[in-house]
């Protein structure tokens, strides 16, 4: 969806279907009207009749136009997940996703997506990343991309979901054990259950900040801290202590202190076992190479040189 920042002007290729949109995101909202439009996304890759919603209202998307959404195509019906969206008059077909469209009219050959970022270190850095549609980027990655089957536990197996044990330290202290979740890109934080984030907070010690709502530490506690470890899978991919703080630089962003140390491990807000214990966000994911295989319903992740970067 389109029409947050700058307004829509439709074109020769523009029609209205007449139909209302309303999106709800955990975070921020939009409303306007659905449409089918040509849409590039560069090179040959240029779509004919693409459902594009456009927004006469956005709520929480300051300097961002939209949206391009690259989810698993049923979450486009609204049913009872987030993002809830609903089309009016009511339809409970689904509204093909661009990942969808580029493979159905034969621009891809295969129905996936691979994302590379690179970590963010300051408010600045607006374009830090890189989207494949249809194959992977060799020179992005180490190695070779694990892949992991959609979860079958729901409601994670309805969004970019896998099974993961989540420790922490050399110690092996258990947050999480064979726990449903998601993989997400438009997620900042890592999110854990309220119970492994407690026990994520008694064994770092931090502290709730409460204006930001993030952990903080000190740097003597940030000295001693440990890596995560998400075992995803037969393969285990660590967070380091580095990775595991927000950018200092950007402090500023979420109303922090200049120098503190905030954590980028969060509460999700519920306790283990409800079928969602973890969102693995832009945090874990701005160190990892990812991709999103529609085609072979299974997420696959890689180390890259970002992995062990000592960036914040």
């Amino acid at each position: 969806w389109v029409g947050a920042d700058k307004k829509y002007k439709p074109t020769s290729t523009s029609k209205s279907t007449g139909k209302t949109v309303t999106v709800t995101y955990g975070s921020g909202s939009f409303s306007g009207t659905e449409y089918t439009d040509q849409v590039s996304l560069g090179g040959n890759l240029t779509l004919k009749n693409q459902s594009i919603g456009v927004a006469s209202k956005a709520k929480g998307f300051d300097g961002v136009d939209g949206i391009l959404g690259i989810g698993p195509v049923d979450l486009t019906t609204g049913i009872g997940f987030f993002p809830f969206l609903l089309l009016a008059p009511l339809s409970s077909s689904p509204v093909p996703t661009v990942t969808d469209s580029l493979y159905s009219q034969g621009l891809i050959p295969t129905e996936s997506i691979a994302i590379s970022f690179n970590p963010t270190t300051s408010p600045g850095d607006d374009t830090n990343g890189e989207l494949t549609f249809g194959a992977t980027d060799t020179s992005k990655f180490n190695g070779s991309i694990n892949y992991v089957p959609i979860t079958a536990t729901s409601p994670a197996s309805h969004y970019w979901g896998v099974d993961q044990t989540l420790t922490y330290g050399s110690n092996g202290t258990p947050l999480l054990q064979g726990a449903a979740g998601i993989v997400d890109t438009g997620t900042t934080l890592v999110l854990i259950a309220t119970d492994a984030f407690q026990a994520y907070q008694q064994a770092t010690q931090a502290i709730l900040d409460q204006t930001t709502g993030l952990l903080t530490i000190t740097d003597d506690q940030f000295a001693q801290l440990e890596s995560l470890f998400f075992q995803i899978g037969s393969e285990t991919y660590e967070l380091t202590p580095n990775a595991q703080i927000w950018p200092r630089q950007s402090n500023s962003s979420i109303g922090g202190q200049d120098g503190q140390i905030y954590l980028i491990v969060a509460d999700l807000g519920s306790n283990s076992g409800s079928g969602l214990d973890f969102i693995n966000g832009f945090g874990f994911l701005q160190r990892y190479y990812s991709v999103y295989d529609t085609t072979n319903s299974r997420v696959g992740l890689a180390r890259t040189p970002n992995t062990t970067a000592e960036t914040n």
